[in-house]
C-alpha cells in the first residue's frame, strides 16, 4: 500500500515538475491509449463477425460474374474496411501532437528562465535551473508520447490492410 502512494506521489511530483503542459500531455497520452486499445479489442472481437457477416453475404449470392456483382464485393471489402480503419486517424494525430505540446512545454519553460533572468539577473542559478527543467521535462515526455503510440499507430494500421486485403482475398469471383 506504501508503494502505491510513493508511485503516485512521484507522478504528482513529475507532473508538477514540468508544469501545466504535462497534464495537457498526460490526457492526450490516456485518449489515444483508450483508441488504441479499442482498436485491438475491436480486431480480436466484433471485427471477426463484421468479416464473417460480409463473407455470408457474398457466399449467398448465386450469380457473381456480373458488373453489378464486382461493386457489390467492392462494396462489401470497403464496409469492412471502414470500420477496420476507424480511429486510426485521430490515434495518428495524436502520436504527432504529443511532441508538439512537448515542444510548447519547451518555450513555455524557456519563457519562466527569461523573466528570472529579466528579475534577478543570472545571478540566481536556483531559480534558472527550475524553468530550465519545466522546459525539458514537457520535451522528453512528449517525446515518449509519442513513441508509445508509434508503434501501435503503425502496427494497427498494417493488421488493418492486411484484414482488408484477407477479406478481398476470400471473396471469390469464381462459383
Amino acid at each position: 500500500m506504501n508503494f502505491l502512494f510513493e508511485g503516485i506521489n512521484a507522478v504528482r511530483d513529475f507532473l508538477a515538475l514540468g508544469g501545466w503542459v504535462l497534464y495537457a500531455i498526460a490526457a492526450l497520452l490516456f485518449m489515444m491509449w483508450l483508441m488504441i486499445i479499442e482498436r485491438i479489442i475491436y480486431l480480436k472481437g466484433r471485427h471477426v463477425q463484421c468479416a464473417r457477416q460480409a463473407f455470408e453475404e457474398w457466399e449467398s449470392r448465386t450469380e457473381r460474374q456480373s458488373w453489378k456483382s464486382h461493386r457489390i464485393r467492392e462494396e462489401l471489402v470497403s464496409r469492412v474496411a471502414l470500420e477496420l480503419n476507424r480511429s486510426l486517424p485521430m490515434i495518428q494525430a495524436c502520436v504527432a501532437l504529443c511532441p508538439l505540446l512537448g515542444l510548447l512545454g519547451t518555450v513555455t519553460g524557456m519563457i519562466d528562465v527569461f523573466q528570472v533572468m529579466a528579475i534577478n539577473g543570472t545571478s540566481n542559478v536556483r531559480a534558472m535551473a527550475a524553468g530550465v527543467s519545466k522546459a525539458t521535462v514537457p520535451t522528453m515526455a512528449g517525446m515518449v508520447a509519442a513513441l508509445s503510440g508509434l508503434f501501435f499507430s503503425f502496427w494497427l494500421r498494417s493488421q488493418a490492410e492486411r484484414e482488408r486485403t484477407l477479406l478481398s482475398e476470400r471473396l471469390t469471383l469464381d462459383h
